[in-house]
């Protein structure tokens, strides 16, 4: 690692300061810089725990997968974000499998279960910075599953052309239906005749992997 990852560790990792120096060598010794590319799986149930990541930059996206092979996003991380369920084999609470995707190119700084686990168990700091983040974790969960259970298909497809417009600061999602599908956790037939609807309405422009967005006020009334 370079002196510029081992700040990052100290600026995100809030127990830092918490630490012996034997406990910070150990978090250092057991972390490595590490890239994935678009499309590349992270974790999931057939992978080794790979840890706690920090995401230098990218996207991921995390996600649980039905017996059928339905996918249903929980929730998604960005650049500064620090991903606890990769580590899930560290947390005794955390009895489900989720799988984790690179959404985008990433960089990530990966400290390896072995280490984190051997931390965690001897310096209370760092347990409850773990449990806080995985508390915050499943705060989204709760909110996709009631999206999922609870909200109409509509409402849940506007949300997330306005949300993923705003997370790339443009009015064109560059992403196939067979993509949104999967984020919004619907078959992609699905998506196909509500986006076809929004289309009708003046809402979107639909085009090969994309969709454009055209009257933003139409598509947030849907969300309200």
């Amino acid at each position: 690692m370079t002196e510029h990852d081992i700040q990052l560790l100290k600026s995100h990792f809030t127990f830092w300061n918490k630490l012996s120096p034997h406990q910070k060598d150990i978090l250092i010794g057991g972390t490595t810089a590490v890239s994935y590319e678009k499309g590349d799986s992270i974790h999931s149930a057939d992978l080794d725990c790979v840890g706690v990541l920090l995401i230098k930059k990218g996207s991921v996206r995390v996600y649980i997968l039905s017996e059928d092979g339905r996918e249903i996003t929980l929730y998604r991380l960005y650049d500064g974000d620090i991903c606890i369920l990769s580590a899930s084999c560290v947390l005794q609470s955390i009895t489900f499998d989720v799988h984790i995707d690179a959404v985008s190119d990433c960089e990530f700084l990966q400290t390896n279960s072995c280490a984190f686990s051997q931390i965690m168990q001897e310096n209370i700091y760092v347990e409850a910075f773990a449990y806080k983040l995985a508390s915050e974790s499943f705060s989204d969960v709760m909110w996709a599953m009631q999206q999922v259970l609870f909200m109409s298909f509509d409402k849940r497809l506007a949300l997330f052309l306005l949300e993923e417009s705003a997370n790339e600061q443009s009015d064109t999602i560059h992403m196939t239906h067979e993509q949104i599908a999967r984020f919004v956790g619907s078959a992609r037939e699905v998506v196909t005749r509500m986006l076809k609807y929004f289309s009708s309405e003046g809402y979107v422009e639909l085009s090969r992997g994309n969709v454009h967005i055209t009257n933003r006020a139409g598509l947030t009334s849907l969300t309200l």
